[in-house]
């Protein structure tokens, strides 16, 4: 929009985000916990509940502890917990797995980052998201468990990763989050995201998420794309094996 049209109505688009849940036989892995159901409320000291308004997909699993109840799970059984960056919409939910059990997992350098946050936010980082939690470092690419990985791909945040996973009948699947958050930016060549701590790192992340795709045949998921998201499978009835 520009001047010449400043009283035009403003042009919405959709965001989808989500949470992704693996059925390990060493254990049950959630990567990421979505936005939270006080989000009018809970984003008020920032502003976010302006420029985000959650509407809930009345096709999709709705927010994670609805989501969860579908498959008869509860925030306890979920034995790790893995946070792709600590931003508003990814790490809202985190504080339901504080419960003494689940295992919650976290860049080295996100948690690290966080740490010089002085007041209430930072950008899309809210402290009442996580403070207090007890963060699992990880530092680079680790294998969480066999054929689950995160990748360290900082750029959009300090620490942001993204997650491997090798299935055996479905093959390799890359969940981008926010290194890639629309397949726009993907290219190639690399489109630059609006969201940006590092331009440099970002594009780094990117081309190294490109290699790693390729040598597997992946299949990449990024982490907002409304045009994507209506190609993929959801729980409670669909799933990937």
């Amino acid at each position: 929009m520009d001047r010449n049209h400043k009283s035009a109505p403003p042009a919405w688009g959709d965001c989808p985000t989500h949470a992704v849940l693996i059925e390990h036989p060493e254990g049950r892995v959630l990567w990421d916990t979505g936005v939270p159901r006080d989000w009018e409320t809970r984003w008020a000291p920032t502003g976010f509940q302006d420029f985000f308004p959650v509407k809930e997909d009345p096709a999709g699993p709705g927010y994670l502890d609805s989501a969860l109840a579908e498959l008869e799970l509860e925030p306890s059984d979920i034995d790790i917990l893995v946070l792709s960056h600590l931003h508003f919409d990814h790490a809202a939910n985190a504080k339901m797995f504080d419960n003494g059990k689940t295992r919650i997992i976290a860049s080295t350098d996100e948690i690290e980052g966080v740490k010089g946050i002085s007041g209430a936010f930072q950008g899309a980082h809210l402290v009442s998201d996580f403070d207090g939690l007890n963060l699992e470092p990880v530092a680079g690419d680790a294998e969480i468990l066999p054929g689950v990985s995160v990748i360290a791909t900082p750029g959009h945040t300090w620490g942001t990763m993204s997650l491997q996973v090798d299935l055996p009948n479905d093959g390799t699947k890359i969940f981008t989050s926010d290194a890639v958050y629309l397949g726009a930016s993907w290219g190639p060549p690399a489109v630059g995201a609006a969201i940006v701590w590092d331009n440099l790192k970002w594009l780094e992340s990117v081309e190294k998420l490109r290699g790693i795709a390729e040598r597997t045949n992946a299949d990449v998921i990024f982490g907002h794309d409304p045009e994507q998201r209506k190609t993929l499978k959801f729980a409670p009835d669909g799933y990937y094996s």
